[in-house]
């Protein structure tokens, strides 16, 4: 029986506590997911996991052979990595990770500028608010929220402080008017994007406790395209970083509630230092690295990206620009 196939499943089992999570996260169904673990069990002649609290773990024997399968999977990856760091042409693929918003408004125009002198990289982007694993080679590069996230032999490099500020459509202002302290904010309307960790999209205190979350939620969704259109619908007040009014073209859709309130957050780069030696790779990480401070202000004052306009000096909404008089509310770290 050939079960190197099954193996992933088994550890997305054990990794995830349930079949229904391993299914998702290997975009299998359940009934399958479950059929190749009972597969895998008929084949060694005894269990690998069982029920505990609620939760599929590994039984004894399980935890013995996921620890050969933790090692394979490990040789397999820096057999990838070493391929990729023996390529030494700008030719080829570059898998890039990314949130919505800055990974589908801001970071496609900017690599086409990097491909005007570099015609032979394309790239492929995955999107989503999950960590893709650089060690296993799901992305060559990522660009990371708040850290650069706790995998071995990772290069990183903070590129970005990214200013949040609250936003609403003018038809919710006209219709339920505008707080005038963070205290107004718990009477008001919320629409809220379910983001990294399922921690909602809003400022927080700095244990990442939501700050004044408004009781009534009228809109929630784990998108943030759905999140955006939400807010400009007036479905409430909802948090946003201060570009991406440019970036989706937002400037006369929304205007900013509390203007004197703002809360910063990093944004990382990051690569496996073993794709350091890959030209294609470094090459591209570095155009990142470099365009991300050149368009310093952007992200923390809003406005336009020098990169959709190099002359452009405009702001979304009233007050926009953040400012040393504005209360700061910081996250750690």
């Amino acid at each position: 029986m050939n079960n190197w196939s099954d193996y992933p499943i088994f550890l997305a089992v054990a990794e995830s506590g349930s079949l229904t999570a391993a299914g998702k996260k290997l975009h299998m169904s359940q009934p399958t997911v479950g059929r190749r673990i009972r597969a895998l069990e008929e084949h060694f002649g005894t269990p690998l996991l069982k029920k505990e609290n609620g939760k599929m773990v590994p039984t004894t024997f399980g935890h013995g052979v996921l620890d050969h399968i933790t090692r394979m999977q490990e040789e397999a990856s820096a057999i990838d990595r070493s391929s990729a760091s023996l390529e030494h042409s700008l030719s080829g693929v570059v898998r890039i990770s990314a949130t919505e918003g800055i990974g589908t408004a801001w970071l496609p125009g900017v690599l086409q500028v990097f491909r005007d002198s570099h015609p032979n990289i394309t790239f492929d982007i995955g999107i989503g608010f999950r960590e893709f694993n650089l060690a296993q080679r799901e992305a060559d590069i990522a660009l990371r929220w708040q850290s650069p996230g706790e995998q071995n032999s990772l290069i990183a490099k903070k590129v970005a402080d990214v200013t949040f500020g609250l936003f609403a459509s003018p038809n919710y202002i006209q219709r339920r008017g505008s707080p005038s302290s963070l205290e107004d904010l718990t009477g008001h309307d919320a629409v809220i994007a379910m983001v990294k960790e399922e921690m909602p999209l809003w400022i927080h205190d700095e244990n990442k406790n939501p700050l004044f979350m408004p009781e009534n939620v009228t809109f929630r969704t784990n998108n943030i395209w759905a999140y955006d259109n939400a807010l400009v619908a007036g479905y409430g007040i909802g948090a946003l970083p201060l570009c991406s009014c440019g970036m989706l073209g937002n400037t006369d859709n929304l205007l900013r509630v509390l203007p004197n309130v703002s809360q910063q957050e990093a944004l990382y780069l990051v690569a496996h230092e073993d794709l350091r030696r890959s030209t294609r790779i470094r090459a591209v990480y570095d155009f990142i690295a470099d365009a991300m401070k050149k368009d310093a202000a952007f992200f923390l004052n809003g406005g336009e990206s020098i990169f959709e306009n190099p002359d452009a000096n405009l702001h979304c909404g009233i007050d926009h620009e953040d400012n040393p008089k504005h209360k700061h509310v910081l996250t750690a770290g």
